[in-house]
């Protein structure tokens, strides 16, 4: 299972960690992530308010899961865009 989390906090990087801990996780992203995050997890630069952008990636790195950390991503409607 390929799994994207927005952030970059520390919520999610314990997240990330526990993330990392299921055997069925083929492949973490983590967005934008941290210097902490990038020892476990790969990061990328995407724009986390950017519904348009969060799907597109999600879409063109076959991701399975989205979760997201932060308040204003959702409050963004990127949740309602991943539905959609």
């Amino acid at each position: 299972m390929n799994i994207l989390i927005l952030g970059s906090g520390g919520r999610e990087h314990a997240l990330a960690w526990a993330v990392m801990q299921n055997p069925k996780c083929d492949k973490l992203i983590v967005a934008p992530g941290n210097a902490g995050i990038a020892a476990i997890a790969e990061c990328a630069r995407l724009d986390i308010l950017d519904g348009t952008a969060v799907t597109e990636f999600a879409g063109d790195n076959a991701i399975d899961l989205v979760i997201v950390g932060p308040e204003a991503p959702l409050a963004a409607g990127v949740a309602d865009d991943l539905r959609a």
